[in-house]
Order: C-alpha cells, then structure tokens, then sequence
C-alpha cells in the first residue's frame, strides 16, 4: 500500500510553522503545526476542540470564505489543517494570521458553545483557544520561510 504524503515528511525535524502539506489541482492542503511532532507537548483535546471552533468559524467569515474546504485538528494533537481552493499561498498565510488576531480580540462564548450545534459542547474553553492562537501567531508572525515548504534533511 502506498505511503500519505504526510507519513513520507520526517517528523523528527519538523518545527512548528505554516506549510503547505500537498497540492490538488486547485486545492492546497495547509499545514498549520503548531507543535514540535513527538516531543512531549501536545494539545489537549479541548484546546484542539475549542480552536477549531473559533478557527474555523472566524475562516468561514473571511474574505476567503468562499474558497474555504475544511478546517480541523490533526490527530497527533501538534497542529491542524486547513484545505483551501484557488487561494495564493502567502494570502492563506496572511488571513491566518488575520484569523487568529480575531480569535485574540474575542471576548464572547466559544462559537458553537451548545447542545444544538456541538457534541461535545461542554469541552469548550475560549481562554484555552486563546492561548494556541497566541503560541502559534507568536511562530508564524516570526516565520521566514514564506514558500511554506517542509525542512529539507541534512
């Protein structure tokens, strides 16, 4: 069976950053790694769970809404991926980072926050959510690789 692409990048020297995992046509799958892989520090399930939320709803009310896929966590708890179509990188970069100041600004209940809407609505914290987008604004507003590409093995 043939290896995902995520599996063929070696986590071992991966850093927190903003990259683009693949390329579909006029889909880019991001990358948003906001932890160091298997280091011991991963994100709860209710930071991941409360970020996705304020992310994903901030996102979907950008100026690229419209181009917006998917947004979610990844599985190992170190970062998330957002899948957008026919959106230039550095723009994708850029509402990031506009996404998560928005987050930063929020003082309100979690978008979501329900029985109606979640199912797991209890498992919300905006202060949690607060505190992933400022760790990974602080990564990204300081990255210097703004071709977005995985570290190259030595």
């Amino acid at each position: 069976m043939d290896r995902i692409k995520s599996f063929q990048i070696n986590h071992n020297i991966l850093e927190p950053g903003f990259y683009i995992s693949r390329e579909d046509g006029d889909i880019i799958t991001y990358d948003l790694r906001t932890r160091k892989p298997n280091a011991g520090d991963y994100m709860s399930n209710s930071a991941m769970h409360s970020v996705e939320h304020m992310f994903a709803t901030c996102i979907r009310n950008s100026k690229i809404a419209d181009k917006v896929v998917y947004f979610g966590p990844m599985g190992c708890q170190t970062g998330f991926y957002l899948v957008v179509r026919q959106v230039e990188p550095k723009e994708v970069f850029d509402v990031t980072k506009q996404v998560l100041e928005q987050i930063l600004d929020y003082d309100g209940p979690v978008f979501g926050a329900s029985a109606i809407e979640c199912g797991h609505y209890e498992n919300l914290s905006l202060d949690e959510a607060k505190a992933e987008c400022r760790k990974y604004f602080d990564v990204i507003n300081n990255q210097t690789n703004m071709e977005f590409t995985y570290p190259e093995e030595n």
